[in-house]
């Protein structure tokens, strides 16, 4: 009887082992993304998504689409309500245009600080960057995506595209997201971040 208690213990940790899954992902980026949307208190997914949920699907690390970019700013700029895919209206202004090489091709994006965050502790120095490239529909997210930046001291700013990200709208309608501008599109293929969410 001691041997058959022992053997399901045995047996049962073995189980929940397996249960618990390392999380996936190349970079460390990649795996804070996969635990969030594994977590239910973070998770933009639906509840049925979240629990067959194994992993976001990426496209690989590339260092190419990590650009040095000169940064402009636009202290003129006036705040404007962005649309979003709801009735809700979000405050932001234009910061900066920013300037970066991409495969030796010039581009320029528009660079966003939303003003409903500017006296949230940790956003103080947050820069919003919401991008259309040609895998949207083809590989990536057809809407575009969000990628983030910080303020610099000077006027270089790393943009980071292997963090490019989906709005929360891909994975559950219930969200509000913002609508990337269309003058924030670019005539090349990023091939970087998240791709796009496959629903069961």
């Amino acid at each position: 009887m001691k041997n058959l208690v022992l053997l399901f213990l045995f047996a049962f940790s073995i189980s929940c082992a397996q249960e618990k899954q390392a999380i996936l992902g190349e970079t460390e980026w990649q795996k804070e993304m996969n635990a969030d949307f594994k977590d239910a208190t973070k998770s933009p997914l639906k509840d049925k998504d979240r629990k067959t949920f194994e992993g976001l699907d990426f496209y690989k690390f590339d260092s190419t689409y990590v650009v040095n970019a000169k940064l402009t700013l636009t202290p003129d700029a006036k705040p404007f309500k962005m649309k979003t895919t709801t009735e809700r209206r979000p405050d932001y202004v234009k910061y900066g245009v920013v300037t970066f090489s991409l495969k030796g091709k010039e581009y320029k994006l528009n660079i966003y600080q939303n003003l409903g965050l500017l006296d949230k502790e940790g956003y103080e120095d947050y820069l919003f960057l919401p991008f259309l490239d040609d895998t949207n529909g083809n590989g990536s997210y057809p809407g575009g995506r969000y990628t983030e930046a910080t303020i610099p001291e000077g006027d270089t700013i790393i943009i980071d595209f292997n963090t490019a990200y989906n709005p929360y709208c891909a994975y559950n309608d219930k969200y509000s997201c913002p609508i990337v501008p269309r003058e924030n599109y670019l005539a090349t293929e990023i091939e970087a971040g998240v791709k796009a969410f496959k629903k069961h």
